[in-house]
């Protein structure tokens, strides 16, 4: 147990710029007592100790606006930055260090009482706002961007946004010894793309019966490099900052 409390508290202070000491995160960061609270709530929770586990869990999150429930796996170097606003559901699954803006919220989708909450990857960065639902997998060293709604399962490596999410593949792995994916400005804008192609594609078909007449739209060239094929469910191969 000490040995994740520091690792919780080591992450906190390589991922907030802010943070001026230990002392000062030790003593002001809800984050930072959200997930020590829960640490607490959980070992009541795995020694049979659930109502006493529920009632730590309430005090948490009346004093830091974080709610996690005692049952809820947390690994180590966790990072809530910001903390209001974040929910963790009963079967969530968060692996070592992960970060975690506010307003973020990891829920279910149905009213099974099996597995229905996320499980989330090392080192995933989950952006403000962002909602993760459902049992699905979130990746290793995924970035989830802010406000996007993931419903379905994210390959390691990967970058979601939008509503509902779209998952854009990376050109090049990140390694375990990678700096945190922390960067939240650069997000793809897949809905400009395909705008942007089918604007290109439009020009070259009206391009075509300009030229030739009565051509039939048919004629036209191949679906562009850089337009999404209906049948995929992950951008890959796009010339996106990530």
């Amino acid at each position: 147990m000490l040995s994740v409390l520091r690792a919780d508290l080591r992450a906190a202070r390589e991922r907030d710029p802010a943070a001026r000491s230990s002392a000062e995160l030790v003593l002001c960061y809800p984050g930072l007592h959200a997930v020590w609270g829960h640490r607490t709530s959980s070992w009541l929770w795995r020694h049979d100790r659930t109502l006493l586990a529920r009632c730590c869990s309430s005090l948490t999150q009346r004093l830091t606006g974080v709610d996690i429930h005692p049952a809820a796996v947390l690994g180590p170097g966790l990072f809530i930055d910001h903390a209001i606003g974040v929910v963790i559901g009963e079967t969530a699954e968060v692996g070592a260090d992960v970060t975690i803006y506010h307003g973020v919220t990891l829920g279910g989708s149905s009213l099974n009482r099996g597995k229905r909450h996320p499980t989330v990857g090392d080192r995933v960065t989950i952006g403000a706002g962002a909602k993760v639902l459902g049992p699905i997998t979130v990746g290793h060293d995924s970035r989830i961007g802010a406000n996007a709604v993931v419903v379905k399962p994210v390959p390691p490596d990967s970058v979601v946004v939008g509503v509902p999410g779209q998952v854009i593949m990376r050109r090049h792995a990140r390694t375990a010894a990678a700096p945190a994916d922390l960067d939240n400005a650069l997000l793809p804008d897949v809905v400009g793309v395909s705008l942007r192609t089918l604007h290109d594609r439009i020009e070259e078909l009206e391009a075509r019966i300009d030229g030739n007449g009565a051509a039939p739209l048919r004629a036209a060239s191949p679906r562009p490099a850089g337009e999404r094929p209906a049948s995929t469910e992950v951008w890959y191969e796009q010339d996106f900052s990530i």
